[in-house]
């Protein structure tokens, strides 16, 4: 099959996130019904819509980052439909088209900055379509205090209610960082894997699947907080725990790339470690490997340096004693996990360093590896600074221009026909036409597809359930259950389609409209149409423009990756900053080719020859760990080392030329 067509039919798996089920049946469901209790159902109508939209943002992940990443782009509705209500009531027709290109075009702009921003982009356009066109009698300020109700009261239950399975040990009242354990203990269980995988077909995608572990670590650990500093002792071990699992990471890199298989032993201290993450019990004895090459001993002195992570627990060290709470020190918890690794160092030392030279010891500052943990668990988790001239950058560049300017094409021209028909629900026009132009939520054809086999379907089982539900309550049913499929719906964007039609149907009709089954299947393909046409049109400028971007990003990180560790500089903290930053924005520029690469051929032409940079940077940065590893432990580079960084060098640049992208080199990529 195509790539455009395989892109249509690709599922996720996993399996079913029952909090989020829960969370989605208590949320837009029982907002509603209270709305219909009292009287008031446009404003049952709007809270519900916050909370539907917010649970399309609920995704897997530390309950801080969740409210940023549920909050923020609620904040941006709300604003949409204070703008919309204004406008829609005090402007023309073409005045209001003009408003709203307008909006379509910085909301489209900003959504190049990354995943939250796109949130935020969406629900502007939408929530704004909604409050120009949906005729409802209140106020927009009134709407769009209901909309961040219901919102806030998903952000309150995701909050509030613990995850399953989390009452373990001594983390039984810890269900605060569920997500935060879960995403550290996924890291190491990512070690484990790569570590299996040496030396065999799969260390490619292991080594992948550890970077997407350690991103989602950093996120779920860096959420937006009120202190600067971690100020429980539950916070500071996990913290700890991440840290420690850098070195590992970079030590099963190097024997990746070094490709000679290990002995199955060799993954079970990563095993043991994931498992007492997810528990808070014992470790038990970590088998040491063999110390015989540069990275069997850094694994080794990482190893160790965990399980003295995992001894001192939440307990403060170091430069890190000056802050927090003293008290959390000598918490009964820690000294549990205390207790329970203290055999660790002595069991792995018979293991496996008998005459061999020894690994961190004592006070784990004194080592560079201590230090470098010490420094990222105390001072920061490595995520980008928000720089407002770095924002601007984004919004304005290639990727933003192109997004933008064809979000505002598509969501402007939907808003005039939409208008230019008089139907009764024309904002559904505009609202459909943003799910299905935003290029960071997946190949144009492939939405477009999904989202009109979801809408006939959709409004095929809507109009059977409308047929026998007694009104409203049998409707308000709907909407619960329907706020209940939201999360497993989300894994294919046609059932989440269906899905979500059949909620907004339902809230329509709640809302005094008359029933609109039939008319959304039209619109949605008009929708269509209008979004294919408009995104296969010329562009001014270059198009692939995000791809480019996001290439541009890899390679600089790369090439600062790569300088610092050739500068033989012993600061760890840094060079574990940049070599996330590295592999983070190769993955970003991966996700970028892969989505690219699934359009129509007209488009897809366009980023021809970025899979073969991004592959070079991959192993250029794949090398790099691996001449990191070795200068630590001898002090030099082997000729293995260096004649790969300057043939990869000499690859990328020429790969970068053939692909358009020969403006953007940093300096001094060429070897030579």
């Amino acid at each position: 099959m195509p790539p455009w067509l395989t892109h249509a039919l690709r599922t996720q798996r996993g399996p079913v996130p029952w909090n989020a089920v829960v969370r989605g049946a208590l949320a837009a469901g029982p907002l509603l019904l209270a709305a219909v209790l009292t009287g008031r159902e446009s404003l049952g109508v709007m809270a519900a819509l916050g909370a539907m939209l917010a649970g399309i943002n609920d995704r897997p992940g530390s309950r801080r980052v969740a409210v940023h990443r549920i909050g923020v782009p609620a904040l941006a509705g709300a604003a949409g439909l204070v703008v919309g209500t204004y406008a829609g009531e005090g402007l023309g027709a073409v005045p209001l088209t003009l408003i709203l290109t307008a909006l379509g075009l910085l909301a489209g702009a900003v959504s190049a900055v990354g995943p939250v921003a796109s949130g935020a982009g969406t629900q502007l356009l939408v929530a704004a379509a909604i409050g120009a066109g949906m005729p409802l009698p209140e106020a927009g300020w009134q709407r769009a205090l209901f909309f961040l109700a219901g919102a806030g009261w998903l952000i309150v239950l995701r909050l509030a209610l613990p995850t399953p399975g989390t009452k373990s040990g001594t983390l039984a009242v810890d269900f605060r960082f569920d997500g935060e354990r879960d995403a550290v203990a996924d890291v190491y269980d990512a070690v484990a894997g790569l570590l299996t995988a040496v030396g065999g077909g799969q260390a490619g995608p292991r080594r992948a699947a550890l970077t997407a572990a350690l991103d989602h670590a950093q996120d779920a650990l860096a959420g937006p907080r009120l202190r600067r500093y971690a100020s429980s002792s539950a916070e500071r071990r996990l913290r700890a725990q991440y840290a420690a699992a850098l070195p590992l990471a970079e030590a099963a890199t190097a024997l990746a790339w070094a490709g000679d298989a290990l002995p199955a032993r060799t993954a079970e201290g990563p095993r043991r470690l994931a498992a007492a993450v997810r528990t808070g019990a014992p470790c038990g004895p970590l088998p040491a490997p063999a110390r015989t090459v540069p990275g069997l001993r850094a694994l080794d002195d990482a190893l160790l340096h965990a399980a003295e992570a995992f001894d001192r627990g939440g307990r403060k060290t170091g430069s890190a004693a000056g802050t927090g709470n003293a008290g959390d020190a000598g918490s009964a918890e820690d000294a549990e996990v205390a207790r329970g690794t203290a055999s660790v160092r002595s069991a792995g030392d018979a293991g496996g360093r008998d005459g061999q030279e020894p690994g961190p010891r004592g006070d784990a500052g004194s080592h560079p590896l201590g230090r470098g943990a010490e420094q990222t668990a105390h001072k920061g988790l490595h995520l980008r600074p928000l720089r407002v001239k770095a924002l601007l950058r984004t919004v304005t560049g290639t990727a933003g221009r192109e997004y933008g300017f064809r979000v505002a094409l598509c969501y402007g021209a939907s808003a005039a026909v939409a208008q230019a028909l008089h139907h009764v629900h024309w904002y559904w026009l505009p609202a459909t036409a943003v799910f299905l132009v935003k290029p960071d939520l997946g190949p144009l054809v492939s939405r477009v597809l999904n989202r009109a086999a979801g809408t006939v379907l959709g409004a095929l089982v809507f109009a059977g359930f409308a047929a026998v539900l007694p009104r409203p309550e049998g409707l308000v049913a709907l909407v619960a259950v329907s706020g209940a499929l939201i999360p497993v719906a989300t894994r294919h964007f046609a059932a989440q389609t269906a899905v979500v039609t059949v909620l907004v149907l339902a809230l329509v009709i709640v809302g005094g409209e008359p029933e609109a089954s039939w008319s959304r299947i039209g619109e949605t393909l008009l929708a269509c149409a209008i979004v294919l046409i408009v995104g296969h049109l010329p562009a001014p400028g270059q198009r692939g423009g995000n791809v480019k971007a996001r290439l541009a990003s890899a390679t600089d990180a790369a090439h600062a990756y790569l300088t610092h560790v050739l500068s033989a500089t012993d600061d760890r903290a840094a060079r574990w900053a940049l070599r996330r930053e590295a592999y983070r924005t190769l993955a970003e520029a991966r996700a970028a080719i892969d989505r690219a690469s699934a359009e129509l051929p007209t488009l897809a032409r366009h980023t021809e020859g970025t899979d073969e940079v991004a592959a070079t940077l991959e192993r250029l940065v794949d090398t790099t760990t691996a001449c990191a590893v070795h200068l630590d432990d001898t002090g030099r580079l082997t000729p293995r080392h260096t004649e790969r960084l300057a043939t990869l060098l000499d690859e990328l640049v020429d790969q970068r030329e053939r692909a358009g992208l020969a403006a953007e080199s940093p300096p001094g990529l060429r070897s030579a």
